[in-house]
């Protein structure tokens, strides 16, 4: 088995040694001891942090990022399928996260609900700030419709 040095790992992940050794705190990876008490990893926690640095990318907290770690065996290197389950639970995610950036990009030119009111369209989508009723934020953005609210 090839062990890393953490300063390896840094160089190699792209990751400062004090977020490696902070991530370790936290149990998202895991290092062995040598009899001088320096941190060695197995060349497989690589594929950890690069999946900690893009979950953290994408807005995953490492709360989430914890959970996924754990599913993952800690006694043996992760197989294809491991990835494929942990890939799994994150897919509704992810899907719900690239569906509000797709109405993000096409939307943001329009009426969104957010009571700004600065748009000429917003007189007809959002008449007085109907959408506030609905709730906070951008609600047309967030998936309510102009027609869900009541006007008075």
């Amino acid at each position: 088995m090839e062990w890393l040095t953490i300063g390896d790992l840094a160089n190699r992940s792209g990751v400062a040694t004090s977020a490696l050794r902070f991530y370790e705190t936290k149990g998202l990876i895991e290092s062995e001891r040598t009899d001088g008490n320096q941190r060695r990893y197995r060349r497989a926690i690589l594929r950890r942090v690069a999946l900690i640095r893009a979950g953290q990318e994408l807005g995953l907290s490492l709360a989430e990022l914890a959970d996924a770690l754990e599913s993952l065996p800690h006694d043996k290197t992760p197989s294809k399928k491991d990835w494929q389950r942990l890939s799994r639970t994150w897919r509704k995610r992810l899907d719900g996260q690239i569906a509000d950036l797709v109405a993000l990009r096409d939307d943001l030119s329009d009426c969104i609900g957010c009571g700004c009111l600065s748009l000429k369209s917003c007189a007809i989508f959002n008449p007085g700030d109907a959408a506030s009723d609905l709730g906070t934020g951008p609600r047309y953005l967030l998936g309510d419709s102009s027609d869900e609210f009541v006007k008075s």
